[in-house]
C-alpha cells in the first residue's frame, strides 16, 4: 500500500471560509492543502438564481487583505459582481488548492498522530484538519413532495434560475426565508401567477431613519455580540434568516404588499393528498409575527438614536398592515392547477464523512469559535460560529483569523486592509 501524503494542515472546503484560513496560513508559511470537491467558491457562480444579489451592503464584504472598495459601498452586488470581486481576491495570493478532490472520510488516526483523510486523490495524513464546508449541505425537501403528480415540476431553491426556467402556469413557492421571499418576488415581477406558503420567518426594514438598517444595527454592536450572549433558544444555525432584498438598490419585502399585487398567500403547507395541497390556518399569525420583528428592530434603532442624541430624520409611523387575510382559516389548492413548485425549505447538514466525537444530539458540531474538543480539529464558515456575521462576508475574516491563530499562524492584531 502506498504511503499516505503527509501535511501539517488539511482544509476541507475551497469556499471563501476555507480560503480565508489558507490566506493566513500561506502568509505564515504553514504547510497546508485546501481540498475542494468541485471548483473554488463554485456555489456563487453555480447555485444562485439569475437575479440574485446580496442582502447585506457591499461595505460588509471583507476578506483577508481584500475589503470592498468599489463605488457603491451602500449598494448590493449582483451575481457576476460577487464572482468578479472574489476572483480579484484570489489574485492576491496563491492558495495550495486542489479542485475536484472529494473528501470521503476524516477520522483520528489509530496511532493518535493526527487524522487520516481519505480523498478521491489518495490518502493524506494530516496533523490538523479545518472543516470549512459551511452549514448548508443537502437541499431539504419534505417527503410529502413525493405525493405531487409527476407533471408538476419540482425544484429546490438552490436549483431555481429564473421565471422562464419554469413551465408556464401557476407556481407555488414553499417557504419565506430569504430565498423563498426573493424568488416569490422574482416570479411576481415577471407576471407569473404565484402562490406562496408563508412560514415563520421574520423580516426587517431595508432602510430606516435615513440609513440602511444593517448599518444601524452594526453601530449598536448587535452584530458583534457573540453567540454565547444570546438567549439559548437563539443559539442555533437552524434559525430562519430575516427576509429583505438588495434588488434594484434594496427595498423592504412585504408579503402583504405582494398579496395586494395579486400573489396568493397561504399558511404553512401541512399535507398533500387526494390531489390537494392543504395549508394551515396560521397565515395571519405568521405575518403578524414578522411585522412584530420589523417594528421591534426599528424600536431598537430608535433607542440607540435617542441615547446618543443623533440628529437624523424623524421616525415614520409604526408599520401597520397594508393587507390582512380576513377570515382565513386555512386553504386548499388543487395540485392539478400548478405547473411547478419551488421548495425554499432550506438545507440539512451532512457530516457523515467526519468521524470524530464533536456532534450534539441534533448533529451540530460543538466548538468555541471554531475550536473543537478534539485536539487538532477546527471549524470555520458556520452560521453563528461566533457572531451574526459568521458564515457571511461580514465575519469570515475575523473567524478565519481566530482559527488560523489557533493553528499557529501569525495574524495581525487588526484585520489587514485592502491595498
Amino acid at each position: 500500500m502506498r504511503a499516505p501524503e503527509r501535511r501539517d494542515v488539511v482544509v476541507v472546503g475551497g469556499g471563501q471560509a476555507g480560503l480565508a484560513v489558507s490566506w493566513y496560513l500561506t502568509r505564515s508559511g504553514i504547510d497546508h492543502v485546501v481540498l475542494e470537491r468541485d471548483t473554488r467558491m463554485h456555489s456563487w457562480a453555480d447555485a444562485r438564481w439569475d437575479s440574485f444579489c446580496l442582502v447585506t451592503p457591499n461595505w460588509q464584504c471583507r476578506l483577508p487583505g481584500h475589503h470592498y472598495d468599489g463605488p457603491e459601498p451602500e449598494g448590493f452586488m449582483v451575481g457576476k459582481e460577487i464572482v468578479d470581486w472574489l476572483d480579484g481576491w484570489l489574485t492576491t495570493f496563491t492558495p495550495p488548492l486542489r479542485e475536484h478532490t472529494a473528501v470521503g472520510s476524516v477520522r483520528p488516526a489509530e496511532d493518535g498522530a493526527g487524522f487520516d483523510v481519505e480523498t478521491s486523490g489518495g490518502r493524506i495524513r494530516a496533523a490538523r484538519v479545518v472543516v470549512a464546508t459551511g452549514g448548508y449541505h443537502l437541499p431539504r425537501v419534505p417527503r410529502l413532495a413525493e405525493r405531487l403528480p409527476e407533471d408538476v415540476e419540482q425544484v429546490h431553491s438552490s436549483r431555481y434560475r429564473s421565471p422562464d426556467s419554469l413551465p408556464a402556469g401557476p407556481v407555488l413557492v414553499v417557504g419565506t426565508g430569504q430565498s423563498g421571499a426573493q424568488i416569490a418576488e422574482d416570479l411576481l415581477l415577471a407576471g407569473r401567477d404565484v402562490h406562496l406558503a408563508v412560514g415563520n420567518a421574520p423580516r426587517f426594514a431595508r432602510r430606516y431613519r435615513g440609513r440602511d438598517v444593517i448599518s444601524w444595527m452594526h453601530d449598536t454592536g448587535h452584530y458583534d455580540k457573540p453567540v454565547t450572549d444570546k438567549p439559548p433558544a437563539e443559539r442555533t444555525e437552524d434559525r430562519t434568516n430575516h427576509y429583505v432584498t438588495g434588488r434594484d438598490g434594496g427595498r423592504d419585502i412585504d408579503l402583504r404588499s405582494f398579496a395586494r399585487q395579486g400573489m396568493t398567500l397561504h399558511g404553512r403547507l401541512r399535507e398533500v393528498g387526494g390531489g390537494d395541497l392543504v395549508f394551515d390556518g396560521d397565515l395571519e399569525r405568521n405575518l403578524d409575527a414578522a411585522d412584530d420583528v420589523y417594528n421591534g428592530i426599528n424600536a431598537l434603532i430608535d433607542a440607540h438614536i435617542a441615547a446618543r442624541g443623533l440628529s437624523v430624520p424623524e421616525p415614520p409611523s409604526r408599520y401597520e398592515p397594508v393587507w390582512r387575510p380576513y377570515g382565513y382559516r386555512g386553504s386548499r389548492l388543487r395540485a392539478a392547477e400548478l405547473a411547478a413548485v419551488v421548495w425554499a425549505t432550506g438545507f440539512t447538514r451532512d457530516y457523515r464523512w467526519l468521524h470524530a466525537p464533536v456532534f450534539d444530539g441534533a448533529g451540530h458540531p460543538q466548538h468555541v469559535r471554531g475550536v473543537t474538543p478534539v485536539p487538532g480539529l477546527f471549524f470555520v464558515g458556520l452560521p453563528w460560529l461566533h457572531t451574526w456575521g459568521s458564515g457571511r462576508f461580514a465575519g469570515i475574516e475575523r473567524d478565519a483569523a481566530h482559527v488560523a491563530a489557533a493553528l499557529g499562524a501569525a495574524v495581525p492584531a487588526t484585520p489587514v486592509a485592502a491595498d
